[in-house]
């Protein structure tokens, strides 16, 4: 597995791991419509230029699996990743995170996580980030609030 900064030619391979029902429902905190391929494709392709934006794609046998990237919101450095649904529970998630955060040295990091999405806790907890805190948050992917795990690497 490496890391590459993505290219606006990934951004296809990108939208289709995201645009998966149960991608969707565990992410919980999404863009109005995750399914609307023209944003998505808009939003990236902008965001791509953006240089507060780190994003770098997952690469596992000459194939694109996910992503891990970091963006800024609200002024604080925030972490996001993906990875394609036929890899999860695999540890891709987990080395793609601790390999980018070798790259990426902006501290603090923040993480935002829904509270059922167990895998995606563990990423975070075996990359060192610390849980901190919660609230509730609208999950557009749910349309409800939900509690949303705090988490931080200092």
């Amino acid at each position: 597995m490496h890391l590459r900064p993505a290219i606006n030619s990934d951004l296809e391979i990108l939208y289709q791991h995201q645009a998966d029902d149960e991608a969707i429902h565990m992410a919980a905190f999404t863009s109005e419509d995750p399914y609307d391929k023209e944003a998505y494709l808009k939003k990236w392709n902008r965001l791509l230029n953006d240089e507060t934006i780190n994003l770098q794609v997952i690469i596992v046998a000459d194939e694109i699996i996910g992503c891990v990237g970091k963006y800024i919101m609200d002024g604080k450095a925030e972490i996001t990743y993906a990875i394609d649904k036929k890899y999860w529970s695999q540890g891709w998630a987990t080395k793609a995170v601790i390999d980018f955060l070798s790259i990426e040295k902006t501290r603090p990091l923040h993480a935002h996580v829904a509270f059922d999405n167990l895998g995606s806790q563990k990423v975070l907890e075996k990359a060192e980030f610390k849980k901190i805190g919660s609230m509730m948050s609208y999950a557009k992917a749910r349309g409800k609030e939900i509690v949303e795990f705090i988490y931080v690497l200092e």
